[in-house]
């Protein structure tokens, strides 16, 4: 297994770590919980409640590949979402593994199906490279920033349907997307959501608007106005991460009309289902820019429209 993990991790350790020295300043609006949704009490002789705590780990023994593997789908999960998946995915069946040494028991193993059935979540990455002309984007972003709720689902889902609203009233200035979604266990979600977050954050020089979990912070006058930009060599980009409880049917794409899809599809994910969410997007400081150069430098995965 060590040697398995080594190719994966070596990758990981590589790709997670872009050069700043490209980076423009940004904003970020986001947060969420992933807890565990409350099961009913047992009539028997022990209890089986997971409501208001995090699922930890697997432990114990009697899981195999058999097991694990139907419940997580790589689906079109490219890129980074499709390597910290694995690494997630990787760390479950270790951690599974070592729980056979230990001479797991019946209970356990019961509890442990109860924990797998929680899953597993539906990560989605959302990226978008505009035309630089859409700095009223930029604007819409900030205003949310100020207004949302984002310590509560509602609150959560709102800024999703207003960030997919305000992309896709600029269709005509859409350049660059790329669309991955897949599924991993319910353990693994969290860690491959902050990796994939922790990823995108470090492509930024500061985050200069954020309201992540109720928090907020501007930096007031270093923002920008709209304000003059080349129409053809500057860019804006956007980062959507959703966590979801249930399937998100979406598709990769290299069309406007299927991008326009994917963003009404993720849009519409309710709030009960919504786990946790990031939207992440650059340049937003008074003077910076985002070349054509240093867009695909930062997001290589992005496919012309």
């Amino acid at each position: 297994m060590s040697a398995l993990l080594l190719p994966v991790v070596v990758a990981g350790l590589v790709l997670i770590h872009p050069d700043p020295s490209y980076a423009a300043r940004g904003g970020r609006i986001g947060g969420g919980s992933f807890r565990a949704p409350s099961m009913p009490r047992s009539s028997g002789g022990y209890s089986r409640s997971y409501g208001g705590g995090y699922s930890r780990g697997y432990g114990g023994g009697g899981i195999g590949f058999p097991f694990i593997i139907p419940f997580f789908g790589f689906g079109s999960m490219g890129g980074l979402l499709g390597l910290f998946a694995l690494m997630a995915i990787a760390g479950v069946l270790v951690n599974a593994f070592r729980g056979n040494g230990g001479g797991g028991n019946a209970m356990g193993s019961y509890e442990r199906q109860e924990q797998l059935s929680s899953g597993p979540v539906t990560l989605v990455q959302l990226q978008i490279g505009l035309l630089a002309s859409a700095k009223a984007l930029q604007q819409d972003l900030r205003q949310l920033a100020a207004t949302a709720d984002t310590s509560s689902s509602s609150g959560l889902q709102r800024v999703l349907q207003e960030t997919t609203l305000a992309l896709l009233r600029q269709p005509e200035l859409w350049v660059y997307a790329n669309v991955e979604n897949g599924s991993v266990p319910f353990n693994a979600a969290e860690s491959t959501f902050n990796r994939l977050s922790m990823t995108e954050r470090s492509k930024l020089r500061e985050e200069l608007t954020t309201n992540v979990g109720g928090r907020q912070t501007s930096a007031g006058n270093e923002l920008q106005a709209v304000g003059d930009a080349d129409a053809t060599n500057e860019f804006i980009a956007v980062t959507v991460l959703v966590a979801s409880r249930r399937p998100v049917m979406i598709k990769p794409t290299d069309t406007n009309e299927g991008l326009r899809e994917s963003l009404r599809i993720l849009g519409s994910t309710s709030s009960t289902d919504l786990m946790a969410l990031e939207v992440i997007w650059q340049p937003d400081g008074a003077g910076d820019v985002l070349s054509a150069e240093e867009l695909v430098t930062a997001y290589p995965n992005l496919q012309h429209l």
